[in-house]
């Protein structure tokens, strides 16, 4: 029957009397099906020049648009034993509620009245550094008193010296005057020994001169004494006035070691101050952080780290919880091909889990249930998924994102690109090459590094 064969059976076989071949081989149904294939073919021919938006397609999910909105843990900054929880899986609390209690597993803070017992320490160790700067302050009394006595004592032995100085210029002139005088005694009598031999004179004159030059001559004596007494004076006045120098300097020098090992027991102290004052501050912080707080308002989404009495690490994660107030946007992942076409500023439609859409990727203007977005972020490194992560806003100029969609539900993108024929779409498709690069207009051409 299909002619195919050599031996054409419908020239041997007459079949035109049979009455399905008269109904289907009848003239008037090859007239309609000519008309039918003729009309497909302008039809397609017309369907091949129609606008065919080009587009990029992508999955992703509903996140917020800065970390802070993102749903997060709470860890403890140390480690410890749940005591008591003051909430519920899916309570809303506000920022700074108590979530739950915790107490210590460490031994060096067991103590309930560590930070008492510190404060009584630092209060110890304030009054011992008052002790200490007293000392320093009388020392520094002392000191000043030993200077201006050693002022005074230094003054009265140069007086001294001056003294004995003046003294040994007296006897030097005493001196000279003995010695003038036993000139003059000696002369006289001499004088009178002559007078005596001529006859002039009596020997008890003679006797009385040599008594007097016996006298001059003593006082001489005498007098050459007392100079040398007046010098070894002035020798003891420089001594002394070296004596004071030193007792003195040694006196001060004692007080101020005294005073420079107050200062620095003094020192020492406020040091240990520091350090009592800086424990203090931490045991008051540690006894706070026994109470979990709420960061920021939010939902309690699950107690990760349950029963009571259980123990964890620091920074181990207890609870979860979710903000309420949130900013929605999509992120959504696009091939490293595609990731030159994408811009920010770029108008994005969005598919919503759960929310009916008739989506014509090609015709978005008649498509139904998508939503409008803007590309806000462009991830500048490669994720995990071997794809490149965008972060999309919704769009101020178009209609409402729906208010009942969560955090983490699924999305679906579809980046508008350049209005092309489809047959330059399907030709494309065909040979598989990615769609027109272009830069439309007020969209910036670098992406913001995160």
């Amino acid at each position: 029957m299909l002619n195919i064969s050599h031996n054409k059976l419908n020239k041997s076989v007459s079949i035109e009397h049979f009455i399905s071949v008269q109904k289907v081989f009848h003239q008037r149904h090859y007239k309609h099906f000519n008309r039918f294939l003729l009309t497909f073919a302008i039809i397609g021919v017309i369907i091949l020049f129609l606008p065919w938006t080009q587009n990029i397609m992508g999955t992703g999910s509903v996140t917020t648009l800065t970390p802070d909105q993102r749903p997060q843990t709470i860890q403890s900054p140390i480690p410890g034993k749940i005591e008591k929880w003051f909430v519920r899986e899916g309570d809303y609390v506000k920022k700074g509620d108590t979530i739950l209690f915790i107490s210590e597993i460490k031994n060096e803070y067991f103590d309930p009245r560590l930070v008492e017992r510190t404060g009584n320490q630092l209060k110890a160790k304030e009054a011992s550094v008052n002790s200490y700067q007293g000392k320093v302050k009388a020392l520094n009394v002392q000191i000043e008193a030993l200077v201006k006595e050693r002022g005074l004592k230094l003054q009265q032995a140069q007086n001294k010296l001056l003294q004995a100085k003046l003294k040994v210029q007296s006897d030097s002139i005493d001196l000279e005057a003995a010695k003038t005088n036993i000139l003059i005694a000696q002369r006289q009598f001499d004088r009178t020994q002559q007078l005596e031999s001529e006859g002039l004179k009596a020997v008890t004159d003679v006797e009385e001169k040599r008594m007097k030059l016996q006298e001059s001559q003593a006082k001489l004596i005498s007098q050459e004494n007392k100079l040398l007494a007046a010098k070894n004076e002035v020798i003891n006045s420089e001594v002394e006035i070296n004596r004071v120098q030193a007792e003195y300097t040694d006196k001060i020098s004692k007080a101020q070691s005294e005073m420079f090992t107050a200062q620095s027991n003094q020192f020492d102290s406020e040091a240990q101050v520091n350090k009592l004052e800086s424990e203090v501050t931490n045991y008051e912080i540690r006894n706070d952080l026994y109470y979990i707080r709420a960061p920021q308002n939010g939902f309690i989404n699950k107690a990760i780290q349950a029963g009571i009495g259980e123990t964890f690490k620091e920074g181990d994660r207890l609870v979860g919880i979710m903000p309420s107030d949130y900013d929605v946007a999509v992120e959504t992942f696009v091939e490293p091909i595609d990731l030159p076409l994408i811009h920010l500023g770029e108008k994005i439609r969005i598919q919503f889990d759960g929310w009916p859409v008739i989506v014509f990727s090609g015709w978005p203007n008649v498509s139904y249930g998508t939503y409008g977005g803007t590309v806000v972020a462009i991830e500048t490194f490669i994720s995990s998924n071997g794809k490149y992560r965008i972060l999309v806003a919704p769009d101020e100029d178009d209609h409402p994102w729906p208010d009942a969609i969560r955090v983490g539900s699924g999305a679906r993108t579809i980046a508008l690109l350049e209005d092309v024929p489809i047959w330059f779409e399907l030709w494309r498709q065909l040979n598989g090459f990615p769609p027109n690069y272009y830069q439309p207009e007020g969209a910036q051409g670098e992406p913001v590094k995160k």
